[in-house]
């Protein structure tokens, strides 16, 4: 169906020239010569646009955007100025319009703001009823993505979320698993208690019992008061483990115990305290490489893995970029006061090429420096690290080599299979998964290396 536009304009010759222009591009376009005209068009239909004069009989434009804006808040709006004062244009911004356009109107420039003012208002309707869907079915908001691999996490989480057992998160760093693990702490009866993340990489050794399970005045030099542990003050909530690969061996077997018998002894006690804590723990290594390696316990593995969710990297849900963009666009264009309406269609497509290493979180700094830099209302492939715009010289390095199919295809695998997902790596080589892991069998290929 045609995108309805309402062009409300007093003066007939660029009314007609506009509506005739607009007809050829596709729109559904009506038109009124005055506000009051125009806002009784508005009561008797909706509207995806609305295009309108600042100078007009009566009611003058800003006031005409103002009184559609109090009633109908999510009408996106384009004014039409002569004066290309920053006066005008801030008044107009500030009565709620999407953007201005100044006299005399260059059509091609119209037609652009047009489109991103249409695109915009689509991808807020289409946030918005993804939003509410992650709400009704999960009570999720800030877990951004419509991939299946995520709706199905979600779905297992909101399954495991009120009971009592342990949970492992596997994934890379930049992944989100903090964000999950808040997401089970606060759709469980313990919402109400304590969520205490730890990041057991980040404390020094010699800090971390102390900091685990507190301790009493004396216990050590400097311990001049009782304090109490991070344990004892989740007590009833939830603790968060971050990173518990990189604990001490002899941490380990500390926190063994307390996941066994659910009682800490502060430092220097000599009475455990019963403690009532639910167990959520990270890490972006193999675990059971990590146990097969003696750095990490095999008896406090199958302690915490009770259930175990796999976050995929960025890279194998490709689908979620975009969405994840517009979301971190919105979000820091909304803190630092901008108006930047959408993404460049070059700068999307080196967004959806590049491989992701740090996951949902690189892409949430790139897009946050992205608003900083840019002074334009849409991010350029310029307001983009150079790490994004570098051109790929594998096919001109494997046509130099002259190679067989097989060949091509073998150091194709070679060249991307440590940072490309299994699935999009049997895309790209236009293969199924279980040819890819034929071909590497094959070969003698090993993942990742």
């Amino acid at each position: 169906m045609a995108e309805r536009i309402l062009i409300v304009e007093d003066e007939g010759t660029l009314r007609e020239s506009l509506k005739r222009v607009l007809s050829q591009e596709g729109y559904a376009v009506d038109s009124a010569n005055s506000a009051e005209s125009a806002l009784q068009s508005i009561e008797d239909g909706t509207y995806d646009l609305i295009i309108t004069d600042i100078i007009l009989p009566g009611i003058d434009g800003i006031e005409l955007v103002r009184r559609v804006r109090e009633k109908y808040p999510e009408q996106s709006v384009i004014v039409i100025t002569a004066y290309a004062s920053l006066e005008t244009a801030v008044g107009a911004l500030r009565a709620g319009a999407y953007d201005y356009v100044v006299k005399p109107i260059i059509h091609e420039e119209l037609k652009r703001t047009i489109k991103n003012a249409l695109r915009e208002k689509a991808l807020k309707a289409e946030n918005l009823i993804l939003k509410k869907q992650i709400e009704n079915r999960y009570d999720f908001g800030k877990i951004v993505g419509q991939s299946k691999v995520i709706t199905s996490l979600i779905d297992e989480v909101k399954k495991i979320a009120d009971s009592k057992s342990n949970v492992l998160l596997l994934g890379e760093t930049g992944t989100g698993k903090e964000l999950f693990a808040r997401a089970i702490h606060y759709n469980s009866s313990r919402r109400e208690k304590p969520f205490i993340p730890i990041n057991c990489s980040a404390i020094p050794e010699n800090l971390l019992e102390s900091e685990l399970f507190g301790y009493t005045k004396g216990a050590f030099t400097g311990a001049v008061t009782f304090k109490r542990g991070l344990f004892e003050e989740a007590d009833s909530g939830t603790v968060f483990l971050d990173e518990i690969a990189d604990m001490t061996l002899s941490l380990q077997a500390k926190l063994l115990r307390v996941i066994d018998d659910l009682e800490i002894r502060p430092l220097g006690g000599v009475q455990s305290r019963k403690i009532d804590v639910r167990f959520i723990t990270a890490t972006n290594r193999d675990p059971v490489k990590a146990v097969k390696d003696s750095v990490f316990r095999e008896d406090l593995y199958y302690r915490i893995n009770v259930v175990t969710l796999k976050l995929p990297p960025l890279r194998e849900r490709k689908e979620d970029i975009m969405v994840l963009a517009r979301h971190f666009l919105n979000k820091y264009s909304n803190e630092l006061g901008k108006h930047i309406a959408t993404i460049d269609d070059m700068a999307q497509t080196l967004l959806m090429n590049y491989s992701w290493h740090g996951n949902v979180r690189e892409l949430q700094n790139i897009i946050e420096r992205a608003v900083l830099v840019t002074d334009r209302d849409m991010i350029l492939p310029e307001h983009l690290p150079e790490t994004l715009q570098v051109i790929d010289d594998f096919p001109c390095e494997a046509l130099d080599k002259v190679l067989s199919i097989e060949g091509y295809t073998k150091e194709f695998i070679l060249r991307y299979q440590s940072t490309r997902g299994e699935n999009e790596l049997a895309d790209m080589l236009g293969i199924t998964r279980k040819s890819l892991w034929e071909k590497r069998k094959r070969w003698g290929l090993i993942r990742g290396k």
